[in-house]
């Protein structure tokens, strides 16, 4: 590689390392990752995970009877909409900027 070249990698290389902060290596020898969302407590997951089907439920049947919880049929859509927003890789789409800006030189 030329030294231009070198540096561009060396630059991409060290913008990976601020950005890339969404996913986490599952291990060392997998070539997968994981994606963590904060939750308060057991019940707080419990809700999203409940949450998430019965939006999906509803998505399939469009009928709210069909959701087989009785005591509460409401969809916390705002706990949906948060829990996708924590998980969503702003950082590495930041990242993406710069590399467009890294490459375009």
């Amino acid at each position: 590689m030329e030294t231009n070249e070198m540096e561009t990698l060396e630059r991409l290389k060290k913008l990976a390392a601020i950005h890339f902060r969404t996913l986490k290596p599952a291990n060392s020898e997998s070539k997968n990752y994981i994606a963590q969302i904060e939750v308060l407590n057991y019940f707080e997951l419990g809700c999203i995970i409940t949450d998430m089907l019965k939006l999906c439920i509803l998505a399939l049947d469009h009928d709210i009877h069909n959701v087989p919880e009785k005591k509460n049929q409401s969809i916390n859509v705002g706990l949906i909409l948060e829990t996708v927003l924590s998980i969503f890789p702003l950082d590495e789409i930041e990242f993406l900027g710069y590399v467009r800006e890294v490459v375009g030189e």
